[in-house]
């Protein structure tokens, strides 16, 4: 789960894969703001078919809080 979230976040926030880990923090490490994070949060839905409510989105702040949620609530 984590490569298919990393390739999603390289994709849409257009940023270095080297900086994309499982520790890696959304807003200090990966500098997303939140529309970063809407439209991240849209191309999980598109490839992965699994949307995360606003409320939860808020709540995540690195990379492996989004692979634990996917991989809690979905495939």
């Amino acid at each position: 789960m984590f490569e298919k979230v990393k390739a999603i976040v390289v994709e849409t926030i257009n940023c270095n894969p080297d900086d994309v880990k499982l520790e890696s923090l959304l807003q200090e490490d990966l500098e997303m703001d939140s529309l970063d994070a809407v439209q991240l949060n849209m191309s999980i839905e598109e490839e992965l078919g699994i949307a995360i409510p606003d409320e939860v989105l808020t709540e995540l702040k690195s990379i492996k809080d989004i692979v634990e949620y996917l991989e809690n609530n979905g495939q």
